[in-house]
Order: structure tokens, then C-alpha cells, then sequence
């Protein structure tokens, strides 16, 4: 009996074979649409065993300037193993589009490293930016839509303008006082007193609560969102060789402890008082916490309360890139004093007409600066923010290129922030005037359509109006009132492929501008 089965599967086996190599039997490929016989192969660089092609990744600009090299050789997609990973790399900004817009839902996932889970108490899927797409997240980015992108006119924009004047007078009031002189020196740092003042506009606008700059716990708190802020903004092996985890059990235990530091302090600090005073009757939110708790509260909720304190915490470290970004903008002046120059004549010429009392630029001034609002544009094209990598959650197609499910996808927009075809020979140079141009007469800040610093399509920073504004607010405050230099090299410090700086950033200085002083 078992021979003669034997023989059946050797006979059903070679009447396949046969059928196969005469077309009587039509292979059925994982993508129906294009079968076998039309299916397209991506290209990509050799692997190595176990670490796959990492060690091309190397060089001083960061991993996608190494992208950018290698899809000169493959083309704008093209595939490549890191570590277990297997990726797909696109560098167009046609492929951006289909990869983000037309087939987001394909590509929702986010990948799975370890760092990521050390951040958010075991659970990449408890932040906003990290987690995989679903219902949940989509509940979540609703709720902060309102007022983390508050619409022009609206009760939350007047909130956030006449909150950033607030503690922007509070921060130029601190460096008035002796104990700030080392900072206008540049013997110390300036970039703490800058988080500080950036954290109160957060916890001022999305909880009514503020902190003094003496409080030492506050202080830990925004050097720690800090500290987590760098490390996000690099590459570690282990994130695709996540056996190497043994070897980084102090950098995942640290950035765990950061985590759990900080949600302590908003549960304590933030949180506690809210709860206590929060109008379940009315249902009127007083600010983003109080909308997050009412909303916790209501029978028809589909979030937990985990989902409410790290969407709470996620928006409040949105403090340090802010902070960071303003670094880089005041560097970016230092190495360019013309472009501090221009910055100023401009903040001289609106605060001339002001009717502000405070004697600050206002956030609604933003419109009639387009030089000072290019400059922020360009810093974020130079530093050329990467995009979080998306994960394919099905098996679907690029540019009618197979892509199985669990392929991680790297949106390669250096080339496209820092590439001569979308920026002309002088793509490399620092140059806020090529976002402006005349419209009706007037100077007009316009943004090409492959300049996506904030990501697109359902993905999408949701806080980018908060990342503007009080970037805006805080630039023009300082170089209203002095003049900055750097008493270091900054030029080497700025590195493209990431929008952060040190956490022991360098040191700048700053004179006040007698002619303008109040």
C-alpha cells in the first residue's frame, strides 16, 4: 500500500511537471495582477551574512545619504536586507505619494524595534507616532486635531498665540536676570533655558499648568524628553539585529527609565489635579487634557487609560522638537549673518507698526514675514527630517513591484530635501529665499509639493502647526533683542538626516541690540 502511494505522488508530481512546462497549468503568484510571467524584481545590493547590507550605511552623512548613493546604482526603489529585516527603499517623490496617499492603507505599520517598545511602557502601539495604524489611532489623532492644528480664528489659535507671548517674555525676563549671564556669554548652555520655556507653552496650552524654572523636578523631566528626543533620531544595530539585545540592556533600561520618569511626573504633576476638578457634567473641556479625560469617561469610549496618558505624554514631549529645531535655526544665523541680518530687519519693520504692548512678534504676524517663516522652512530642508519608516501590513505592490507583508519601507526624502534635480546646482547652500516668491505683488512663502518635512497623508505630523508657531514666535523674540554668535563650530554639529541636536548642544551668545532693546 505504501509503494503504490509512493508511486502515485511520483506520477502526480511528474504530470505537473509536464503540464507546467506545456502551459497547462497557470501558476497562481501572491500578486494576482501581474503574475509570473509580467512580475517585476527589485533590484538591490548583495547581502552579507547575518547583518544583511548595514555595513553600507556607514559615512558621515548618515544612513540616507547612503540611501540616496545606492539608489543611483538600483534606481528610486529598490530592495535591501538589514539584519532580519527585509526592506524596500523609494526615493521619488512619485513613489512618496503612492507609498503614503494612494496606498496608505496598505502601508500603516510602523517597525518593531525594541527601542521603540522601551519607550512606551513595553508597547510601541501606546504612542501616536510609532504604533501601527487601526481604529484606535485614528480616535486618538481626532481627538488632538482640534487643538494640536487649531484652525485660523479659532478659540485654540488665540490660546496658543497669546500663550507663546507669555512664556516667551517669561524666557527673555530669565536672561535678563545675573544668573544668565554665563548664558549670554556662551560659557553655558543656552539650549536648556530654551526646552524650559518651550515645555511651558505645552503644559501652559494643552494642561493649564506651568512650572517654574526653579523646580528641579521639571527640570530633569525636560532634560529627559530631551535625552529620548537625540536617541530616537539615531540608528542602532539593534534595531535589526535585535539579538544583540544582551548588549544593549543599558541604552533600552535607560531610555525605559526616562519613560517611566516622565509618566510619573504628568500622573502626579498634571493629571491628579485635573481629574479632581474635571466637569463630567457639562462636558466642556478646558484644554487638550481635559477633552482626553471626558473623553476617557464617556460609555461609548474605545480607549483605555493607557491610551490617554502616552497620547498626553506624546504630545507633550512635542516640547523638544521645537527646541531642538530653534537651536538649529539660531545656528544656521550664526553661520550665515546675513541671514540673522535679514531676520531682524524684518522683526524691526513689524514690531515699528505693532500695537502689541509686549513689544514681541505675535504668531498672527507670521504672514507679513515671509523671510523669517522661509528661514524655519529651510532649516527643516537642510536638516532634512527623515520620515518614521512605514511597514507594509499586507502583501501589495510599488510601482508594480511585489512588496510582501512585514517589509519594512524607507521614504527616502534626502534626495528629495537635498537633491540637485528637485533644487537646482545650489541645493547644497543655505538659501531661504527659494520658498518666497512674488504673488500678487507681495512677497509669498510657497512650499513645493515634494517638501514633505512633515510627512503626508493620514500619517502626518498632526502638532506641525504647534512646531511652526512657537518656533516662530521664540526665533523672532531672540533676534529682536540680540544679536547671536557662536563660540564654537556649529556647522559640524548640524547633521543632515536629523533633526536633533545633543543634548550637550553647543553653546552660543548672545548681545542684546542696544538700538532695540526695550
Amino acid at each position: 500500500m505504501a509503494t503504490m502511494v509512493l508511486w502515485y505522488i511520483l506520477l502526480t508530481c511528474l504530470m505537473i511537471f509536464i503540464l507546467s512546462k506545456k502551459g497547462g497549468i497557470q501558476w497562481l503568484s501572491p500578486f494576482p495582477e501581474v503574475g509570473d510571467k509580467k512580475k517585476k524584481n527589485l533590484k538591490g545590493p548583495k547581502s552579507l551574512p547575518v547583518i544583511g547590507s548595514l555595513h553600507l550605511l556607514g559615512g558621515p552623512e548618515g544612513p540616507f545619504a547612503a540611501f540616496t548613493k545606492l539608489a543611483k546604482e538600483y534606481g528610486d526603489i529598490y530592495e535591501i536586507q538589514l539584519g532580519v529585516a527585509k526592506c524596500v527603499v523609494v526615493s521619488s517623490y512619485t513613489l512618496l505619494r503612492e507609498v503614503l496617499i494612494s496606498k496608505g492603507n496598505d502601508f500603516g505599520g510602523r517597525p518593531d524595534f525594541l527601542r521603540f517598545h522601551a519607550l512606551f511602557g513595553g508597547d510601541r502601539n501606546n504612542s501616536l507616532a510609532l504604533c501601527d495604524w487601526s481604529e484606535v489611532q485614528r480616535t486618538r489623532r481626532s481627538l488632538a486635531r482640534s487643538f494640536c492644528s487649531p484652525r485660523g480664528g479659532s478659540f485654540q489659535q488665540e490660546e496658543l498665540s497669546r500663550i507663546a507671548a507669555l512664556e516667551t517674555s517669561d524666557l527673555l525676563s530669565t536672561l535678563k536676570q545675573p544668573e544668565a549671564e554665563g548664558v549670554l556669554s556662551g560659557v553655558k548652555p543656552l539650549k536648556p533655558l530654551l526646552l524650559q520655556s518651550v515645555a511651558n507653552m505645552f503644559t501652559r496650552y494643552m494642561c493649564s499648568t506651568r512650572f517654574e524654572n526653579t523646580d528641579e523636578e521639571f527640570r530633569r523631566i525636560v532634560q529627559s524628553f530631551d535625552e529620548i528626543f537625540w536617541d530616537i533620531n539615531q540608528g542602532y544595530a539593534v534595531d535589526f539585529l535585535p539579538w544583540l539585545k544582551p548588549f544593549y540592556s543599558n541604552v533600552l533600561s535607560r531610555l525605559g527609565g526616562y519613560a517611566s520618569t516622565i509618566r510619573g511626573f504628568i500622573l502626579r504633576r498634571i493629571i491628579d489635579h485635573r481629574r479632581a476638578s474635571l466637569d463630567t457634567v457639562n462636558g466642556i473641556p478646558r484644554d487638550f487634557t481635559d477633552a482626553l479625560l471626558l473623553h476617557l469617561e464617556s460609555p461609548e469610549t474605545d480607549l483605555s487609560w493607557d491610551h490617554i496618558l502616552f497620547e498626553l505624554e506624546d504630545f507633550l514631549g512635542g516640547h523638544s522638537a521645537i527646541g531642538n529645531l530653534v537651536m538649529m535655526i539660531l545656528a544656521q544665523t550664526t553661520v550665515h549673518p546675513d541671514v540673522q541680518k535679514k531676520i531682524q530687519e524684518e522683526c524691526d519693520t513689524t514690531l515699528a507698526k505693532s500695537e502689541h504692548s509686549d513689544g514681541l512678534v505675535a504668531l498672527d504676524d507670521r504672514q507679513d514675514m515671509p523671510y523669517t517663516d522661509a528661514v524655519i522652512w529651510e532649516t527643516l530642508r537642510m536638516s532634512s527630517s527623515p520620515i518614521v519608516p512605514h511597514v507594509a501590513t499586507v502583501d501589495t505592490h510599488i510601482a508594480g513591484y511585489p512588496v510582501s507583508k512585514d517589509t519594512v519601507i524607507f521614504i527616502n526624502n534626502f534626495e528629495m530635501n537635498l537633491g540637485e534635480a528637485y533644487w537646482g546646482p545650489d541645493s547644497r547652500q543655505f538659501k531661504p529665499e527659494r520658498f518666497i516668491k512674488m504673488i500678487d505683488n507681495k512677497p509669498r512663502v510657497t512650499r513645493p509639493e515634494h517638501f514633505v518635512p512633515f510627512s503626508t497623508g493620514k500619517r502626518t505630523c498632526v502638532g506641525q502647526k504647534l512646531v511652526q508657531g512657537f518656533a516662530f514666535v521664540i526665533v523672532t523674540a531672540l533676534l529682536s533683542r540680540f544679536d547671536i554668535h557662536a563660540v564654537e563650530d556649529v556647522k559640524s554639529k548640524l547633521m543632515p538626516g536629523c533633526v536633533a541636536v545633543p543634548p550637550d548642544a553647543f553653546h552660543l551668545a548672545l548681545t542684546p541690540r542696544q538700538s532695540t532693546s526695550p
